[in-house]
């Protein structure tokens, strides 16, 4: 099992030069956890593409389906007050965004504090440097 970023999961759902790369990772090891929100960050990722024009509304459509699927497969880590603590500790530590701050602590929270024992695969600079310094063994395939 391992843990996914959106950052990572939104090339599974449309075509992406880690697309490939990550599908394979995927397939490897199917059991996905993510965040809670993470959902809501695909969307916001699509919708985003959608309104600047590098994606058509039909293959928004097409990635919705997607994310319907592979969410209904994933493992959720449920927000809690322990993961808002962590995750305000994170801002304070590392150079992240709110929602960033939230993976890497649900992340944290997954790993039972011992963030050696789960991959984090992840394709974001910022959160890739911040899991690496909290000990997570980081997959990224940002030059596949």
């Amino acid at each position: 099992m391992k843990y996914w970023d959106s950052s990572a999961i939104v090339p599974l759902l449309l075509e992406e030069p880690t697309t490939a790369s990550l599908i394979s990772l995927y397939r490897d090891d199917p059991v996905l956890l993510s965040w809670w929100g993470t959902g809501v960050e695909c969307v916001s990722a699509l919708a985003r593409l959608e309104r600047t024009g590098d994606l058509s509304p039909d293959a928004v459509t097409t990635a919705m389906t997607r994310l319907k699927k592979i969410r209904s497969a994933w493992q959720e880590v449920e927000p809690t007050d322990r993961i808002r603590e962590t995750a305000t500790r994170l801002l304070r530590v590392h150079n992240l965004r709110a929602a960033d701050s939230l993976q890497l602590a649900a992340a944290f929270a997954a790993s039972e504090g011992r963030p050696p024992s789960l991959d984090f695969v992840c394709l974001d600079e910022r959160l890739i440097l911040a899991a690496q310094r909290e000990g997570f063994p980081v997959i990224s395939m940002k030059n596949p």
